[in-house]
């Protein structure tokens, strides 16, 4: 293997692996993957010498820090007593904590433990809701709809019916176990929603029956009803659809601070924005038109450019039949002020050689290990082992910077997060950005909804919802 050259970038096998929010290679034919994890990192088989230490990307937390979901035993073989359960562990997250707090695990062929929900205000049974449930790791199957009985909200809660979901990548990873922030299986996904509030927990002074919000949280959230603290929650502008509520939490954020925060962007400046068409993308692009003259590059495959020219992009790519490094060269031969970059792997190297100087890599995501219905190890083995890797001393004689931006690791930012929304809502309000709505489905076709989205055929967002829309409710009466 031929040796890096000094001073130079190295683009064959890092030292550290910079992967957020995705679980390193556990060997085939492990442990249960039902069984509860152990502390955060538990499981990866990554080489000693990668660097993971205290500090880095990787650092050792507490593995609680979403209210557990109660699991439930596996199945007795004949002469096997399995062990008592232990005492489920109390979260101290705040802003992203789950939205199962107040549920036990969802009736399923084994028996769960005997939990007592707590009793909804006024008394009588709790009532029973639908939940859309990952019942194990792998393809579209593995998420069920479920019957669940909940209650009602605790001190400092709301209880919400919702009215729709966001599916988003990270919910694509979940399901094929390369998510490390979920609850043991199984679990609710979904990490934002929309719907109204519906009762208060003791203590809540901001939010009355009625609000329509958005909701914010790590899982839980693809149900009918959810008890969330009340500071996870966000009050809906005049005029915003529940649909376009559930859209613009998680895409929106994100877009918004990585342009702004991390990428200063400015007038006259040019970016290039991968996987143009999809809900970050779209975000991205209606926030750079918010700045006057910056010069966009898109890549998406060929049937969604004329989408993207309309949007604003000055420049769409298509990435399935050409080099998008080779096609922004042509057009602007010194390269782009930022990068955002959401593949990893060898993507970000070629990304950090196409900024000018002064410019900006902002990483915020490894879509490059996700190619099938399934985990594939050769996918994950090869973006590991060509990703990016730069030291310092090597920035600085580039003159460039790169950023790394993951959401769900800033659940204690509940002020900084805040203001980042009512910047996004005031910017609805005033008609710059709004929500592009892919397609709907229904709870009943979830694998529908996540296969449109994996199989890249979505421009915008993918909305879940927990009941067919009228439209095609009436379509199939008739």
């Amino acid at each position: 293997m031929p040796r890096p050259r000094r001073g130079g970038v190295r683009a064959n096998r890092p030292p550290r692996p910079i992967l957020p929010g995705f679980i390193g290679f556990r060997a085939a034919g492990g442990s249960d993957p039902c069984a509860p994890r152990g502390r955060r990192g538990a499981g990866r088989s990554l080489p000693r010498d990668t660097g993971l230490r205290r500090g880095g990307w990787h650092r050792d937390r507490p593995a609680a820090l979403a209210p557990p979901v109660p699991v439930p035993p596996p199945q007795p073989r004949p002469g096997f007593s399995p062990p008592a359960a232990s005492p489920p562990l109390r979260s101290r997250s705040v802003l992203f904590r789950s939205a199962m707090s107040a549920e036990p695990a969802p009736a399923a062929a084994v028996a769960a433990p005997e939990q007592t929900p707590e009793p909804p205000a006024g008394g009588g049974e709790p009532a029973e809701h639908r939940a859309l449930v990952l019942t194990g790791f792998g393809g579209y199957e593995k998420v069920k709809v479920q019957t669940r009985r909940g209650g009602g909200p605790r001190p400092g809660e709301v209880s919400v019916r919702v009215r729709a979901c966001g599916l988003n990548f990270a919910d694509l990873l979940g399901r094929q176990g390369l998510y490390d922030r979920l609850p043991p299986l199984p679990v609710c996904p979904g990490m934002e929603c929309a719907g109204t509030v519906c009762a208060l927990g003791d203590d809540v002074r901001d939010r009355q029956v009625g609000d329509k919000v958005m909701v914010l949280a790590r899982s839980g959230l693809w149900q009918e009803v959810v008890n969330v603290p009340a500071v996870q929650t966000f009050l809906m502008p005049e005029g915003m659809s529940f649909e376009e509520g559930a859209a613009l939490l998680i895409n929106y954020i994100t877009a918004y601070m990585i342009l702004f925060d991390f990428g200063n962007l400015r007038p006259n400046q040019s970016i290039l924005i991968h996987m143009a068409a999809g809900g970050v993308g779209t975000a991205a692009i209606q926030l750079c038109k918010t700045v006057e003259n910056v010069t966009i590059f898109g890549t998406a495959s060929a049937s969604k450019h004329d989408f993207l020219k309309e949007s604003g992009v000055a420049h769409p790519i298509d990435y399935r039949t050409m080099d998008y490094a080779e096609e922004v060269r042509k057009i602007s031969p010194k390269g782009v002020d930022i990068v955002l970059d959401p593949l990893g792997g060898s993507d970000t190297t070629k990304a950090f050689h196409l900024l000018k100087p002064m410019g900006k890599l902002i990483t915020y995501g490894v879509a490059n290990v996700l190619t099938g219905q399934k985990k594939n190890l050769m996918a994950m083995a090869k973006t590991w082992w060509n990703q990016f890797s730069i030291n310092a001393l090597q920035l600085l004689h580039h003159n460039k910077a790169v950023c790394g931006y993951y959401l769900g690791s800033m659940e204690e930012e509940v002020e900084l997060i805040g203001g980042v929304v009512a910047k996004l809502i005031n910017l609805y309000s005033q008609g710059k950005i709004k929500p592009k709505i892919d397609s709907v489905w229904p709870f009943d076709q979830v694998a529908d909804a996540m296969r449109q989205m994996q199989e890249k055929k979505n421009v915008g967002k993918v909305i879940l919802v927990p009941e067919a829309p009228k439209e095609e409710a009436k379509k199939e009466e008739n």
